[in-house]
């Protein structure tokens, strides 16, 4: 039996990444008897984008941006994880923040779990760009290496607001309950596309198929749909390369406009 490895980028952090997405894997591997996928998860968005930029794992779930990094290096899209519509920016402050206008974040804190976090940095700071803001000089961008700690850092008022977007906002509602009630969604961006599942281009193309096929009929049966509920993912409907045009284009904008992606372009 042939061992493959799936790598997801930190959605989570590493244990509620494991809590989300295991079954998923228990049920490929049930389904497919002939393979076996271990899943991998990374501390932070860096050390996720070094593992597929060394083509190490045979699998990936990464986010758009990664996706097109992900195919210079030879993996390509099977599949998008969740709806489109789900994949924008929102800005979580405290209920008892006051802050109304974009304007009024000048001097301020932001925090973002990465500098290439596509929902939950670029686009919330490209929505900022376009409501006046000069991100690079009037705010104080704070990268603070996970979603759920730019959504605390909001919580503790070491931000004025913290960006995310809304599968772990979900999640944290449900986790932590009592903060969650002290927060709000002060403004969210418009929708691009959403995560991709990825396979290397030296990956078997009959077990491609497979799994394929499995992700996007998760949601006809009790046990799927389970699955789906578990990792705050509404589907997966199939996709390819081109699908991720759009992000191209969104990215080019972004760093003609606003920052390059990585700093150390």
């Amino acid at each position: 039996m042939v061992t493959y490895r799936f790598a997801i980028h930190p959605l989570h952090n590493p244990q509620k990444l494991f809590e989300s997405y295991q079954p998923l894997v228990d049920y490929i591997n049930k389904n497919i008897p002939e393979i076996y996928i271990e899943l991998e998860a990374s501390r932070d968005y860096p050390t996720y984008e070094k593992k597929f930029r060394a083509r190490e794992p045979d699998l990936l779930l990464p986010n758009p941006w990664q996706t097109l990094q992900a195919m210079k290096n030879g993996y390509h899209v099977i599949a998008m994880a969740g709806n489109a519509e789900d994949f924008k920016g929102i800005f979580i402050a405290r209920k008892d923040n006051k802050i109304k206008k974009t304007i009024e974040l000048k001097g301020k804190r932001v925090s973002y779990p990465a500098p290439t976090a596509l929902a939950a940095a670029i686009m919330p700071q490209y929505f900022l760009h376009t409501n006046g803001l000069d991100i690079n000089r009037d705010i104080d961008n704070i990268y603070v290496g996970s979603q759920e700690s730019s959504i605390m850092n909001a919580y503790l008022g070491n931000v004025t607001v913290g960006a995310t977007w809304p599968p772990p906002w979900r999640l944290f509602k449900k986790d932590h309950p009592e903060q969650a009630k002290q927060l709000k969604i002060i403004w969210q961006t418009p929708s691009l596309i959403n995560n991709s599942v990825m396979v290397r281009d030296d990956f078997p193309e009959s077990v491609s198929h497979k799994i394929q096929h499995l992700l996007v009929t998760l949601a006809d049966s009790p046990e799927g749909q389970a699955i789906i509920i578990g990792m705050e993912t509404a589907r997966f409907t199939s996709a390819n390369d081109s699908d991720y045009d759009v992000v191209r284009a969104y990215i080019k904008n972004f760093e003609e406009k606003v920052r390059p992606v990585e700093s150390d372009k």
